[in-house]
């Protein structure tokens, strides 16, 4: 796995951190044929520090992000959170995206047990270029959750831009563009 870690916020990555993380993410590797890129974002609070762990594969990016006191708790929490994320959504990923080249095939059969990056600019404002895939809108809303976020804009089978997202009452709502 190739791994890159940076820290935010005045937070030095030792090279004790840097082994700890490869350590741990190794875990998350096996579980892949494919050599795995792994963007980790360290950042220091007053209340204690938080772990970003972005890991973009074919067609889909799984994230966890976990605040705590201390920085190797953090570290397990976020990485707990990737393998459930693998666990819960692996079958419906490969039945999903299965005619997507390369993700067929994309896990190994030893599982445990069962394109760009954000750019921080100098203002406090985030800018983050994407790269819209055509998905179905089953496919769509496994990319959110796998992303924990509470929209997701994809283009539709029929090469529409669209923007899905979760409503107050726990429902998904659609909206395409013309």
């Amino acid at each position: 796995m190739k791994l890159d870690v940076r820290g935010k916020g005045g937070f030095v990555i030792t090279d004790a951190i840097h082994k700890y993380l490869d350590k741990k993410l190794a875990k998350i590797d096996k579980v892949f044929q494919q050599e795995l890129d792994a963007y980790v974002i360290c950042k220091v609070y007053r209340e204690g520090t938080k772990v970003e762990i972005t890991i973009p594969i074919k067609f889909i990016t799984i994230r966890a992000e976990v605040q705590d006191r201390d920085l190797y708790a953090a570290i397990d929490k976020a990485v707990d959170k990737l393998e459930a994320q693998i666990r819960k959504n692996k079958h419906k990923m490969n039945r999903s995206l299965q005619e997507k080249v390369g993700l067929k095939n994309a896990f190994t059969n030893d599982y445990l047990d069962i394109d760009e990056l954000e750019r921080e600019l100098i203002s406090p404002v985030k800018k983050k270029n994407i790269k819209l895939e055509i998905l179905s809108l089953d496919e769509a809303i496994t990319q959110m959750e796998l992303l924990g976020h509470d929209f997701f804009i994809f283009k539709n089978d029929d090469n529409i831009t669209s923007l899905l997202y979760l409503r107050d009452d726990g429902k998904y709502g659609l909206i395409e563009t013309e």
